[in-house]
């Protein structure tokens, strides 16, 4: 397989492709929850609404739950790459960022290779461990998107994902996009009350904004319109060049963030 060529934008991608016309791609952190199910989905229609906007948009799942890369990931890794859409593709990434760790124990300069293994490519969503995530991204200005649920492992996996990123990157604000599951337990506002509250208290981080979305949808049709304004939002973080995984705090959490709250899953 040769490198996929995306097809020329629609005209209603022409403003948003002059804005990225001299910056590098967009980079869409998604940090991954093993308690959360459906995540396939909310990556689904997350990078379809990119996809909606005429961006030429690659989603890079690099989770412990990912499919295994392709056999000719370590020597053309374009090939590995499938194309969903004219303007949506997919690689199955799992382990591929460790394989790019440096001296220092960052895996930055994994990022500029999956900018540039498809052509044209406005953005990536990047779906990793909070652990990964941090030797990826170094300090740029990003705003990572955890995923929650009702489950209580979920919201405190959620909450230890968001505490490193913040005590390693310094990453202070955060987007939170909730499966809605039909049955008992808590609603997906009252999720991301808990998790929003949590945040503030015990971290000083701040939820920029929250979306739910419905598992049972096909692929393809229009999104809500609160994901649709999260992602609209994630654009206009400005794009910079992936810098060096930042050294760890010297200083000790304090006692009130040492452990996960016990609230979250109350």
């Amino acid at each position: 397989m040769t490198r996929q060529r995306h097809l020329p934008p629609t005209d209603q991608a022409d403003g948003l492709r002059r804005m990225f016309a001299a910056a590098r791609a967009v980079i869409v952190p998604v940090v991954a929850n093993p308690h959360v199910e459906h995540h396939g989905a909310v990556l689904a229609r997350l990078a379809s609404v990119f996809a909606e906007k005429g961006l030429n948009t690659l989603v890079v799942d690099a989770a412990d739950t990912a499919p295994e890369p392709g056999e000719l990931a370590f020597i053309d890794l374009a090939a590995c790459v499938e194309p969903l859409s004219p303007q949506l593709a997919y690689l199955a990434a799992r382990g591929l960022p460790m394989q790019h760790v440096d001296t220092r124990g960052s895996c930055a300069s994994f990022i500029p290779r999956m900018v540039n293994v498809v052509a044209d490519v406005d953005v990536v969503v990047i779906h990793a461990e909070a652990r990964v995530l941090a030797r990826m991204l170094g300090e740029q200005p990003l705003r990572p998107i955890l995923l929650a649920s009702g489950a209580g492992e979920s919201l405190t996996h959620a909450y230890a994902a968001l505490k490193l990123l913040v005590q390693r990157l310094g990453l202070m604000s955060f987007d939170l996009v909730t499966p809605s599951v039909k049955g008992r337990g808590p609603t997906p506002a009252q999720i991301a009350r808990r998790v929003a509250d949590c945040a503030d208290r015990f971290l000083a981080a701040a939820m920029h904004d929250s979306a739910t979305i419905d598992p049972g949808v096909a692929f393809g049709e229009a999104a809500g319109p609160d994901l649709m304004r999260l992602a609209t939002a994630q654009l206009s973080i400005p794009a910079l060049a992936p810098a060096p995984i930042a050294p760890a705090r010297p200083r000790a959490p304090s006692r009130a963030a040492a452990a996960s709250p016990s609230y979250l899953s109350a």
